[in-house]
């Protein structure tokens, strides 16, 4: 296929045909004998018949042909640690953590819920779940209690794995107080709970419950235990992501489609070759963790760079001085990331040799267009941004320059991506809009294509319920993302549909406030939410971070700017868009993972309160609204 367009067709046209191709990627037992049935609509079930196994695909078949390479890089600057493993040396260490869990009762079809933070023992045991048949569920570390119990009632595992504490800032999280009373708190009661002491926080440990991991460690340190072939749609793991309402979903991930779909996205995506070293700066207790830390690398033969620590510590450089040490070549972060960085001195961005990267991809949230140039500018490099979903696994928007060199565009994530037959639909009609700059929802038509969530955890009603709707003649799958695509076919997202905000029957996406609002030269970051307004229905309200906020002293300073903003998103946007009040915080409130907290900030804005807050990084913005409210 020499141009991208006619490669996507296939994709579409000729499914089967298209993933059998892809298939060859990988490792099979036994290859299947049916590429997908679809014949229970909205549900796929991808290489049927088929058998492989993950872990086998990212570690076993690497160590023949390049045992000695790198494999996993290690480096927490929290700690000061760091360790590189090799593609053997993996393979011992995962064999271990295999044997551990079997020795702890763990069997095929079981769950194990790894509660860790960044540390090498998670691959590990991420690792030996996939390679002995077990059902891992990642939960993020320092999740409170109470989220952590649902997790452990819903997925109800036989054994937790979690460590005595993390570290963020320089500052120890104990995990195990947190683990004890979510245990309490949940009706499910795991048998076993295998602990990884770091030495950072002192614990109790229960003697029938809690089995060190050191110790058995030692214990089973001459292992071999042989990757299970497993059935193409076997469950490899549950991810869990909040829903609007209820309980938390159970994204469940198949294991042939998802290896199939990260080893062609390592090639026609990220262009990753074997020996080469990808770093991604998210953590495995997201879907970004999942495929682009621990999985979609290692499948590719590269080494992954896992790392525990900030952007900003011990300097604003470490990211780029790990690039140079490392001789990265791909790197995966967040918008929210480069933001922070744009408060740090420019001049870190070309202090050291990034010379082996190649791109960095952002994905995460909406990539405004003055973030992405000025982390152009700074790193003379391609960014290269991304949308997709912890449903989807990997990404739905992108640009495809393993099959053809194609021109990223600057707030937009790109173009659907094969396999996804991404339509624009009509919130109120269900017709499709085929027209350049229409705002539709952004759907899927099924079948979704490998790798994409086979169901929710133990509830197929609530799968086919929340994400699916008929529409004439075809089921599609609902990304709950208002979208515009320009005359090349470029899709710009433009916030959740329910973060439209809708002021005197005018539908506006807080993205597109947040982008116009972005391009003020002391704007460091900003969130539009929409607040309810007697007059308008809603009023658009923004929060602002200043890139230099010793100018904002004073309340004729706080005016001065906010009348500045207002301008601009009139002259840019319309009145229409102008918001009503312009507030300055020291920083956005949002989750320890780094997604902002916009309904809690509509919350406090409607004096209502803000729910769940569990997993809120600092309270101190919020605080900051309710006084600047009063």
């Amino acid at each position: 296929m020499d141009t991208y367009a006619s490669f996507y067709q296939r994709s579409i046209q000729d499914r089967d045909a298209f993933w059998a191709e892809q298939a060859e990627l990988i490792d099979w037992h036994v290859k299947p004998k049916q590429i997908c049935d679809y014949s229970q609509p909205p549900f796929a079930n991808w290489f049927v018949g088929g058998q492989t196994n993950v872990c086998h695909n990212a570690v076993d078949r690497h160590v023949t042909s390049r045992g000695d390479q790198p494999a996993l890089i290690y480096v927490s600057t929290e700690t000061g640690q760091e360790v590189t493993y090799t593609f053997a040396q993996l393979s011992d260490e995962v064999q271990r953590m295999a044997a551990i869990m079997q020795s702890l009762g763990v069997k095929q079809g079981d769950r194990v819920l790894i509660y860790l933070p960044m540390i090498a023992e998670a691959a590990f045991a991420m690792l030996a779940c996939v390679r002995i048949g077990a059902i891992h569920s990642v939960v993020f570390g320092g999740f409170a209690s109470h989220s952590l119990a649902t997790r452990i009632d819903d997925a109800s595992p036989v054994l937790i794995i979690s460590a005595d504490a993390g570290s963020r800032g320089g500052k120890v999280v104990p995990y195990k107080p947190l683990l004890d009373e979510a245990m309490t708190l949940s009706q499910h009661k795991p048998s076993a709970v295998l602990m990884v002491d770091r030495g950072l926080a002192p614990f109790t440990s229960l003697p029938a419950r809690d089995h060190d991991y050191a110790a058995l460690r030692q214990q089973h340190l001459n292992a071999r235990v042989p990757c299970v072939w497993l059935d193409a749609a076997h469950p490899s793991y549950t991810l869990y992501t909040s829903g609007t309402t209820g309980k938390p979903k159970g994204v469940q991930r198949d294991t042939a489609g998802y290896t199939v779909a990260l080893a062609a996205s390592m090639q026609h995506i990220f262009q990753g070759q074997p020996g080469e070293v990808y770093f991604s700066t998210s953590d495995i207790g997201w879907v970004v963790g999942h495929s682009y830390i621990i999985y979609g690398p290692l499948i590719a033969g590269m080494a992954t760079l896992m790392y525990e620590g900030l952007p900003t510590r011990p300097h604003g450089g470490v990211w780029w001085e790990l690039v140079e040490k490392y001789q990265v070549t791909h790197m995966f972060s967040a918008p929210t990331a480069v933001r922070v960085l744009k408060k740090q001195d420019p001049a870190l961005l070309s202090t050291y040799d990034i010379s082996s990267l190649k791109a960095l991809y952002l994905a995460g949230e909406p990539l405004d267009e003055p973030t992405a140039q000025w982390i152009a500018d700074g790193l003379g490099k391609p960014i290269i941004d991304n949308y997709w979903q912890t449903e989807t696994g990997w990404p739905i928007l992108t640009v495809a320059n393993g099959v053809q060199t194609m021109p990223s565009k600057f707030g937009s994530p790109g173009v659907p991506m094969y396999g996804f037959n991404v339509k624009l639909l009509d919130d109120n009609t269900g017709e499709e809009l085929t027209g350049a700059q229409e705002k539709g929802v952004v759907v899927i038509e099924g079948p979704l294509p490998p790798g994409c969530l086979q169901t929710l955890w133990g509830d197929d009603e609530r799968f086919v319920k929340t994400y699916w709707q008929s529409v004439p003649g075809r089921l599609v799958y609902s990304t709950f993302d208002w979208g515009v695509r320009d005359e090349d076919g470029y899709f710009y997202i433009l916030g959740r549909t329910d973060d439209v905000i809708n002021v005197a029957g005018h539908r506006l996406g807080t993205r597109e406030i947040e982008e116009s609002i972005s391009s003020h030269p002391n704007v460091a970051e900003v969130a539009v939410v929409g607040v309810a307004d007697a007059l308008k229905g809603q009023a658009a309200m923004a929060f602002v971070v200043a890139k230099d906020a010793s100018a904002l002293g004073d309340a004729a300073a706080r005016l001065k700017l906010e009348g500045e903003i207002m301008k601009l998103v009139d002259s840019q946007l319309g009145a229409v868009a102008r918001p009503s009040r312009v507030l300055f915080l020291s920083l956005l409130p949002k989750t320890r993972s780094g997604k902002l907290l916009r309904r809690a900030i509509q919350a406090v804005c409607e004096n209502r309160d803000p729910g769940d807050l569990t997993t809120m990084d600092d309270p101190t913005p919020l605080q900051q609204i309710k006084e600047q409210l009063v």
